[in-house]
Formats: structure tokens, sequence, C-alpha cells
């Protein structure tokens, strides 16, 4: 562990330099320390946003981490259990009765993102258990079915809304971070840290988990809690995150693989630097959503899906020529 204190260092370092460059970073570069318009920019807008992006980051590495550890494929994500489109489903179907139920009656559209991801995961998982032996097969493809269905749901929804709305779900599922201020991100953050902070507790089961479940039992642990814990806190994350900003691919598969490159599998090292990595990687597409085009932006749930499909191939195709 003490020979990938190096990289971990590197890791933090890249990660501190982004978050001091980042807010400077726009149409127009700003100091930290000018005064009227542009302080208030600066602090009030771009600051912010930057530590949001790297907070959704993080939480969504993390979880990536512990869907590739579970599933034992660097091709599982976050959003493989249908979490994310459960959760997307819960914000689209808030747009949609923000229309028709009375305003005192709203509950707001990350309440029912979040009952969206929650009742996926207890939908999947409780799929997954009737069967007499648990299996991780049967919880992919259980996944794999609801997410489908959701996906044909939130069509179905955008085929049945007006114009405003259809326009409201379709900027909701690009993924953006555009409208994160002070007030979004402390709403943000009681979804991600708890996820991240149980995560970060067990290290242990997850080293063991990712060897098989054979070994996993035969050393102590339980796997039916150890893995609720695990849904659970991911189910927290992913639903807050896209109760917030919409979906963001790829970040969740691509920081955890990079990071399992550089300092390898044991999740004592693997999970610090998968959250610096992911904070950092998003932190930068954020960056570069809102300067390519500036004064416009481009959805960042877009260029992060521009930068993983190349890498998503590239996994293929090297797990291919690793078998041949």
């Amino acid at each position: 562990m003490k020979e990938k204190t190096p990289m971990l260092l590197c890791l933090l370092l890249v990660a501190i330099v982004t978050l001091l460059l980042a807010p400077c970073l726009g149409m127009k570069w700003i100091f930290p320390y000018v005064s009227g318009l542009d302080s208030d920019i600066f602090w009030q807008i771009r600051l912010p946003r930057v530590l949001a992006s790297f907070a959704v980051g993080a939480g969504l590495a993390v979880c990536g981490m512990v869907f590739q550890a579970m599933f034992r494929s660097p091709l599982a994500t976050p959003f493989t259990l249908g979490v994310a489109s459960g959760a997307s489903f819960g914000s689209v179907l808030a747009v949609l009765l923000a229309g028709v139920l009375p305003f005192g009656l709203m509950l707001p559209p990350g309440v029912f993102a979040l009952l969206g991801a929650l009742g996926t995961i207890m939908l999947v998982y409780g799929m997954a258990g009737t069967r007499r032996t648990f299996s991780i097969n049967t919880l992919l493809l259980a996944g794999v079915a609801i997410n489908y269905f959701f996906a044909s749901a939130v069509a179905f929804i955008q085929y049945l809304s007006d114009f405003t709305n259809v326009f409201r779900i379709l900027h909701s599922l690009m993924g953006d971070l555009e409208s994160m201020g002070y007030e979004s991100l402390l709403q943000l953050l009681p979804f991600v840290l708890p996820g991240i902070l149980l995560i970060a507790c067990m290290p242990y089961e997850l080293n063991l988990i990712a060897m098989g479940d054979d070994i996993a039992v035969s050393r102590g642990v339980e796997l039916r809690r150890t893995r609720k814990l695990l849904f659970f806190s991911t189910s927290l994350t992913v639903g807050g995150v896209v109760s917030f900003c919409g979906p963001i691919g790829f970040v969740g598969m691509m920081a955890p693989h990079i990071c399992r490159l550089l300092v390898g599998s044991d999740h004592r090292v693997l999970m610090p630097a998968t959250l610096l990595l992911g904070g950092t990687l998003l932190t930068i597409c954020d960056t570069l959503s809102r300067t390519l085009i500036a004064p416009a932006e481009i959805p960042v749930g877009v260029l992060t899906s521009l930068l993983g499909c190349p890498f998503f191939l590239w996994l293929l195709l090297k797990g291919k020529s690793a078998s041949a």
C-alpha cells in the first residue's frame, strides 16, 4: 500500500489544481480577488458549480467502483441496475404531475427521483431474491429489464406531454450542472456524502466480494447484509445526483477502471483514488462544457458520453484481445 502513496498524492495534487483553476475559466478569465460583477460571477456562480461537479463526479465514480466489484466487470456502471432510469422516471413524473396537482400537494422533483431510485433497487433486488439461490446474473438481467421498462415509461410520458414539458424533460435527461448554486450543493451533499462514507467503511468486504462469493463467505462476509448496504448507499447517491443533475453517464465506468490500472485493485487505495479522479474528471468535463462554445453550453452529460463511448469500445476490444 505504501508504494501507491505517490500516485495518490499525484491524484490529490491534480484534483487541487483543477479545483483552483476551474472557477477562473469560462467565457472570460476571472481572478478570485476581483470586485464588482466579476466577483459575483466567480463566488456565486462558478465556484459552487465547480464544487458540485467534483462532488457529483466523486459520488458516481465511487458507485461505479462498487458495481464493478460486485459484478466483477470493468463495464459495470452506477446505472447497470436501472437506478438512473428509475430516478429519471421519478423526475419526469414530477414534471408531468406539476401541471396536474395543486402546488401545495406537489413534492419537489428531487423527492420523486430519490423514490424512483430506491424503488428500482428494491424491485430489482426483490426479483433476484425470489430465487432459491441469489444470483448476480439474475440481478443483472432484472436490472436490464427494469432499465428498459422505465426508459419506455419516460418515452410514453414525453409523448403525452405538451411542448413545454417535452423540452423540460429532454433537458433534465441530458445531465447538466448549469443551475447548481450553493443551495443546490447543500441539498445534494446529504445524498452523496453518506453513500461515500458508508462505502469507504467496507474496503475489506469489497476486496473479498470482488474475488468471488465463495471466498467472501469463507472469510466471514455476510453477503446479503453487505449487498443491501452497498445497494442502498449507491441508490442514495445516484438518486440524489440524478434528481439534481440528471443522468451523467460513463464517469462511473471510466474513473474506477483508470484508477485500477494506476493503483491496483485493493479498495483501501482504489477508493480514495477513484473519488479524486472521478471528481477531477467531471470538473474538467463541466469546465469544457461551459467554455467550448461559450456563451452557449454543452450539457455535461453529452460531453461525458462522447468521451465514454470510445473508452467503452476500447474496453471491449481490450477484453476481446486478452481472451484471444
